[in-house]
């Protein structure tokens, strides 16, 4: 598949039924050409938005466990592809796809068999679905505002299998909230990974904060911004391709827990002159607070343009930050621990 192979109609319709954010009544996916145009255009966005999700863990120190990989609602399958991708298919045993499209679970496993050509993939057979069988990694992509309560059932009982969990969703505010209330039933049972630097009820979703939500923001590579089949799909999708807005949870029955101390700012900085306002998540709770410039001048700076995520260790004088520093494990006073270079991410 290529730019001028693209099936528009296609993508159109399911630009549409994203926007609609319905339950679907069924299988969508009707053909090969339909999943492809898909995989090049929609199914690369959600890449980078796991590509971020993937730089947050890997900044956190955090590794899969290993066993099986499975894929659930896979689409196109570039979560399964771009997890194994990042960890290398000798951190897992197997891929297991499953969609309730048997066409996209079958051209998903075609994608990720040439990918991984000497990788185990299959598509997940019911009597897996059914089984108790444990589950290494359980990858959960952009699925939330289409499943029906019985495809949620099928959710927690695979849930309930795995050893950890990696879910992420639009950016969107009804689906955060919804991925957050998920997430505060499942802290009993797992460690919390990402993005949260607490295991405590989200503060997101306490009384008052009804406005607010849990996300973030990816960033697309930048030659996209020069390629003119880019130019034409955000036109034609109506998407502004320098906005990744993007909600995840990462949990781990036996991941270790974040460092005590740590925040994690939501959403985007809001820079101004004197001082950048942020929205602040750590162990007590959800707090606007404000970055002045004279305070902490390279933390402005930095809070106002990087592009890593947005883990901080605060020194605060109430709702205003005076100092602190990114949370960056690789580098030296990182975290106060001996750097190791193989958890450093790059810009």
């Amino acid at each position: 598949m290529n730019w001028t192979e693209l099936d528009w109609p296609s993508l159109d319709k399911h630009r549409e039924r994203f926007l609609e954010g319905k339950p679907s009544d069924g299988p969508y996916w009707e053909s090969e050409v339909d999943l492809a145009s898909y995989n090049l255009t929609f199914g690369e966005r959600i890449g980078w938005k796991w590509d971020a999700v993937l730089d947050e863990l890997k900044m956190r120190g955090w590794k899969p466990p290993g066993g099986i990989v499975m894929d659930w609602g896979c689409g196109s399958g570039i979560a399964g592809r771009r997890v194994i991708e990042r960890f290398g298919a000798g951190t897992f045993s197997t891929l297991q796809l499953w969609d309730h499209s048997s066409v996209a679970a079958e051209f998903a496993r075609d994608l990720a068999s040439k990918a991984f050509p000497e990788f185990e993939v299959a598509v997940a057979a019911p009597g897996f679905l059914e089984a108790g069988s444990p589950i290494g990694l359980l990858l959960l992509s952009h699925v939330l505002n289409e499943l029906p309560q019985e495809a949620l059932d099928q959710i927690s009982s695979l849930i309930a299998r795995s050893n950890a969990v990696v879910w992420v969703e639009p950016g969107s505010r009804d689906t955060s909230r919804k991925l957050g209330k998920i997430r505060d039933q499942l802290v009993e049972d797992f460690r919390v990974v990402a993005p949260c630097t607490h295991a405590n009820a989200c503060p997101i979703l306490k009384e008052g904060r009804e406005r607010d939500w849990c996300h973030h923001f990816g960033f697309a590579p930048g030659g996209i911004f020069a390629d003119a089949n880019w130019a034409k799909f955000g036109q034609r999708a109506g998407i502004d391709l320098r906005s990744l807005p993007y909600s995840f949870i990462a949990l781990d029955r036996n991941g270790p827990g974040s460092p005590a101390g740590l925040s994690r700012v939501i959403g985007r900085p809001e820079t101004f002159k004197p001082y950048v306002r942020i929205l602040n998540c750590d162990a007590e709770g959800a707090a606007d607070l404000e970055v002045m410039r004279r305070n902490a001048p390279g933390l402005y700076k930095e809070l106002s343009k990087t592009k890593l995520p947005l883990v901080y260790r605060w020194e605060r004088e109430g709702d205003r930050v005076v100092g602190g520093e990114a949370f960056r494990p690789g580098k030296p006073g990182g975290d106060g621990s001996a750097p190791d270079p193989a958890t450093e991410v790059g810009p």
